[in-house]
């Protein structure tokens, strides 16, 4: 959907820096109302879960996928530690397989 809306952006003449969900008037939404207009943009009430947290914990994911460091995160969402960013927005990685090989090295050793 927020593909769409940036292409759609894109093909009435707005630059790339367009807010994706643009007041009436095209540019920033005033904070007070901007959860009304999540409300509405989210749709029905299956979507009630879907709040601007959600938006940046998604982003927060993204990053970190895409391999960006803490810090440059906690500069997006304006956190001054990493440390908070990386507590409450990025998720643990999987344990590497590296990990359970020694474990299990250590099993066979007490078995021998």
């Amino acid at each position: 959907m927020l593909r769409d809306r940036r292409k759609e952006a894109e093909a009435n003449g707005l630059s790339g820096e367009a807010p994706v969900l643009p007041s009436a008037e095209g540019g920033l939404h005033d904070p007070s109302n901007t959860m009304k207009v999540l409300r509405e943009a989210r749709g029905s009430e299956d979507f009630t879960w879907v709040t601007s947290h959600v938006f940046r914990k998604t982003a927060a994911t993204v990053l970190d996928e895409a391999g960006l460091s803490a810090r440059l995160i906690a500069d997006l969402l304006s956190h001054s530690k990493p440390s908070m960013t990386q507590d409450v927005y990025l998720a643990r990685k999987v344990v590497s397989p590296a990990t359970a090989v020694a474990l299990e090295s250590l099993l066979d050793n007490e078995s021998a």
